[in-house]
């Protein structure tokens, strides 16, 4: 049987996280830019929003977001559009690009914060301070950042302790090519692993095209994609249907789990959800089971 499971980018928010929606910011003045979708909700999160004067096109959520002007992808940005919108500040994920672009920007005099590389629940924890604190909202974001990180260390610590961690294979569409899988050091290796399941590649870093041979080699449980994979590559039998994963328990199954890339792999403020969803797919009895 098919496991398919979508989301809709919803935050949930618990009552103490509220204050911070509506909170004015003792920083008033500067104009923001922010470029990554993880960013972008931390800021809104921190209720900075009125300060953004543009985003990136992975910026998605909140909807108001898609409002705002768009620089164009996080990796393929230009000097000039940037410019021209005369922000003072520049909050940035970690592979923004490209590199000369970035050092253009940082030689302008724009104040450049850029956040760490992220794939685990502490470096959500370590975002949220960075922006916040270059927002001028530290202790805010302190308070943020410990609560949306506790949740989500204790829902990975019940999905971890699951009996039988399904092995997953991530596929990422980038063209017309073989679809590429991801190994170590990446955000959807570190997110399966936080929701208690074991990623099926492991001789790699990065993502790299996925070969029969790996596909065979690596026998997942379970093929994860991001919502927009799943229709670049023509459904979920179209998927389980290629000839690298036909061989594959996960095609023999059935089981393939389609998600919102930015709320699973953003590795953002919804850092949580991210964690609940993934685990109740992973181990749909655990999720099913009534308490006791």
């Amino acid at each position: 049987m098919r496991i398919l499971r979508r989301t809709l980018p919803v935050l949930l928010l618990t009552a103490s996280l509220l204050p911070f929606l509506s909170a004015k910011s003792r920083a008033e003045s500067g104009r923001v830019l922010s470029i990554g979708g993880s960013i972008t909700e931390i800021v809104y999160l921190l209720g900075e929003e009125d300060r953004l004067v543009a985003v990136d096109s992975t910026s998605l959520y909140p909807l108001a977001a898609r409002g705002l002007p768009d620089v164009g992808y996080l990796r393929r940005l230009s000097v000039e559009p940037i410019l021209a919108l005369a922000p003072e500040l520049i909050l940035a994920e970690s592979d923004a690009g490209p590199d000369a672009v970035m050092a253009q920007l940082e030689a302008s005099g724009i104040t450049l914060v850029r956040t760490e590389h992220t794939t685990d629940i502490a470096g959500v924890d370590r975002k949220i301070r960075t922006v916040a604190t270059a927002l001028g909202r530290a202790e805010d974001g302190a308070r943020l950042a410990e609560e949306i990180t506790a949740r989500a260390t204790s829902l990975s610590a019940d999905a971890r302790a699951r009996p039988n961690p399904p092995r997953v294979l991530f596929l990422l569409s980038v063209g017309k090519g073989a679809p590429l899988a991801a190994g170590h050091d990446t955000a959807a290796a570190g997110i399966i692993a936080a929701a208690g399941g074991v990623n099926a590649i492991s001789g790699y870093d990065g993502y790299k095209p996925l070969s029969p041979e790996a596909a065979v080699l690596a026998d997942p449980e379970i093929i994860l994609v991001p919502d927009r994979t799943l229709e670049q590559m023509g459904g979920p039998d179209a998927i389980l249907q290629r000839p690298e994963i036909a061989p594959t328990r996960a095609a023999r199954t059935g089981r393939i789990v389609s998600v919102d890339g930015l709320l699973v792999f953003g590795f953002g403020p919804r850092i949580a959800e991210a964690v609940e969803l993934l685990s109740a797919a992973f181990h749909p009895a655990a999720a099913g089971a009534k308490p006791q």
